[in-house]
């Protein structure tokens, strides 16, 4: 059973953070996306679009509570695609492409390992919409971080390549998780680096020593990665604004 641990100091609750971590979810959602019909199996094919489809279930709930929060009028569609780059909050790890399969698994694996305290906190919350949120969150994300650790330890205790491929995908993305740790969410960091330690010492694969970490998504400072998917999701709704069912 994979553990949590509420932290002692956490991050308040604003709608602006709330909206990052549906931003979070709204974007690897998409990037999951890319996958089907391009996973190296069928049955990973289905999983890694079920894995996508709770990132996505997730980021419309919490869109549509900070839209009730507001009271602005504004719905899910305003948030999800009426938006433009710089106003995106979502971690630059979420934005990241695919890659080759190892790439996709051990982001999954980092941002799993942080989803699950974060959920685990958000669950106690005194917002019974948001602990509701939460706490399904919550038992999805133990699914999912089964899912890509398990991969991620056959992966790096594989073949050569298998491994090599793997061992590349922690050092091309360790320099993008620091970011997970900022805005009063420091408290989360050493239950996930226990976690992520563990899974990668099963695996055979080490820790890269980066001692620059990459920030800026939160502030809506993004890599031109996003932009590109952006233009992707959100065409429909450029090129025939207003348009609904």
């Amino acid at each position: 059973m994979i553990e949590t641990s509420r932290p002692d100091t956490a991050p308040d609750w604003s709608v602006r953070s709330l909206v990052a971590h549906a931003d979070d979810n709204l974007i690897l959602a998409q990037r999951l996306a890319e996958w089907i019909s391009n996973a190296p199996e069928l049955e990973e094919d289905i999983a890694i679009g079920n894995i996508g489809l709770d990132h996505l279930g997730v980021a419309r709930s919490l869109y549509t509570h900070v839209c009730d929060l507001e009271g602005m009028g504004r719905n899910e569609d305003d948030l999800a695609m009426r938006r433009s780059e710089r106003e995106f909050m979502s971690l630059l790890l979420v934005e990241q492409p695919n890659g080759d399969f190892a790439q996709t698994m051990v982001r999954g694996m980092l941002f799993d390992s942080y989803q699950l305290e974060l959920w685990a906190d958000l669950a106690v919350s005194d917002d019974d919409t948001l602990a509701g949120i939460a706490d399904r969150a919550l038992k999805e994300t133990r699914y999912h971080l089964r899912h890509s650790s398990a991969w991620v330890v056959r992966l790096g205790d594989g073949t050569d390549e298998s491994h090599h491929r793997a061992q590349s995908a922690v050092n091309e993305l360790w320099r993008f998780t620091g970011e997970m740790f900022e805005d009063g969410a420091e408290g989360y960091r050493p239950a996930w680096e226990d976690r992520v330690t563990g899974i990668l010492g099963e695996a055979g694969l080490v820790i890269p020593d980066h001692s620059h970490q990459r920030i800026g998504g939160r502030r809506g400072i993004h890599s031109e990665h996003l932009g590109h998917l952006l233009a992707e999701m959100q065409w429909m709704q450029r090129a025939y604004p207003g348009l609904s069912w």
